[in-house]
Parts: C-alpha cells; sequence; structure tokens
C-alpha cells in the first residue's frame, strides 16, 4: 500500500505525513517525487508549509531554503540539512523510505 495516493501529488504542493516516527514531507515537481524531513532545521517548523521554487522548498516561517534533491540549507538562516528519503512509486501512488 502507497503512503500517498497518486491524487495527492499535486504540482508543487507539499504535502506532510508520518511515517515510522518521522515527519516527511513530499513534493512533486513535474514527473519527479521528492521526500525530505518536514521539521526545518533553524525554526522546527514545518516546511510542508512552506512554498516550492524549482528543487527548492522555503520554510513559511523565516525564509531558509532547502534542496529537495539533497536536503542541503540553501540560505541562511537555516546552515544545517535536512535529511531525505528515498521514494519507491507504485501502481497507486509513491512508498517512502525511512
Amino acid at each position: 500500500m502507497s503512503d500517498i495516493l497518486n491524487d495527492q501529488l499535486i504540482e508543487s504542493k507539499p504535502v506532510r505525513l508520518e511515517k515510522d516516527g518521522h515527519a516527511v514531507c513530499v513534493v512533486r515537481v513535474r514527473d519527479e517525487i521528492f521526500a525530505i524531513g518536514d521539521t526545518c532545521t533553524h525554526s522546527d517548523a514545518s516546511l510542508a508549509e512552506g512554498d516550492v521554487t524549482k528543487t527548492a522548498i522555503e520554510c513559511w516561517l523565516h525564509g531558509a531554503e532547502f534542496d529537495l534533491r539533497t536536503g542541503q540549507a540553501l540560505t541562511l538562516p537555516a546552515t544545517t540539512a535536512v535529511p531525505t528519503y528515498s521514494v519507491i512509486r507504485n501502481a497507486d501512488g509513491v512508498t517512502i523510505e525511512i
């Protein structure tokens, strides 16, 4: 069974889910799906509430940006990366590997 169904994956619209005790932010950008830790390393805010531009997500609270591909912090005030997770596509959606 998928963690997120295909119809929940709207282009550049982050989705938050809990998986094995981890908060995960999942984003579809064109044909790619990314899964990163949902908690901003600067402010403890949910990244799924932020805005996506290309392959970066911006934390809504203080504007720190993270690369969806690598989890790396791209702008201050964040300096620490968020974890990234593997995504497995299924017929009905995706499964996140923690």
